[in-house]
């Protein structure tokens, strides 16, 4: 009811949903983030969701987002940034999104998990890269990672300026990441994905578009809507 989980991923996992929560419009129902919900309607939701996954709260490693490519070594609580990484046991890692991509990675082999939170800037920074190289780290290999992109904004409902399509460009995107003005973010993040070393077999996404009703979304909603998250955990 609260969770989408991904085929290539065997570790506790889960993409948020909208559905199941106690919050009131807009932000109906399931809302797990953001600043304008009242925070007992979030913080129920999140003990809620998390339930499901058999999570509490002081097990989770979250992140106050900021459209960056920083990655964070995962520790309970919060911290500043934009992905998590951890080989932790029992210590769950969280991103949240509301039409930028959640990316989830398992290394089943070395145990060492990563989350990260793709949106445009974070993308063009190569954020998934950045994760990759953390998880290398903590002893991930590349070719051994696992990759779940969830719901995003797909490209047909993105439309960007002309100044963002050329900064693609000039970071070396090639041009399927876009036709016109339309960028599309889960090809881009595929590309860095198979750019840096992971195999294009173990890459699965969602292929859901946030502007669905199943799903919130920052552009769709005009602003006032609430957030999902995308979570995981070596167990």
């Amino acid at each position: 009811m609260y969770w989408i989980n991904s085929p290539n991923i065997n570790t506790i996992h889960g993409f948020s949903t909208r559905h199941g929560g106690v919050s009131p419009e807009p932000f109906t129902s399931l809302n797990l983030g953001g600043t304008e919900d009242l925070p007992e309607n979030i913080e129920e939701n999140r003990r809620r969701a998390l339930g499901g996954l058999g999570i509490e709260m002081q097990q989770v490693s979250y992140l106050n987002q900021i459209h960056s490519n920083i990655v964070c070594q995962g520790l309970p609580g919060k911290q500043i940034g934009d992905a998590l990484v951890t080989n932790q046991l029992n210590l769950a890692i969280a991103v949240g999104a509301a039409d930028c991509y959640p990316v989830l990675f398992y290394d089943d082999k070395n145990k060492v998990i990563g989350a990260a939170h793709c949106g445009w800037k974070g993308t063009l920074g190569r954020i998934v890269k950045n994760t990759i190289e953390e998880m290398v780290t903590l002893g991930a290999e590349k070719q051994s990672i696992k990759m779940a992109i969830g719901q995003g904004i797909c490209g047909e409902n993105y439309e960007v300026s002309d100044e963002v399509i050329q900064q693609f460009r000039d970071h070396h995107f090639p041009e399927f990441c876009w036709s016109n003005r339309q960028l599309d973010l889960l090809k881009a993040n595929q590309f860095v994905a198979e750019e840096n070393g992971i195999l294009k077999q173990h890459i699965w996404s969602m292929n859901r578009c946030t502007t669905e009703p199943d799903f919130f979304s920052y552009r769709r909603d005009h602003g006032k809507t609430g957030r999902m998250w995308a979570v995981i955990m070596l167990k």
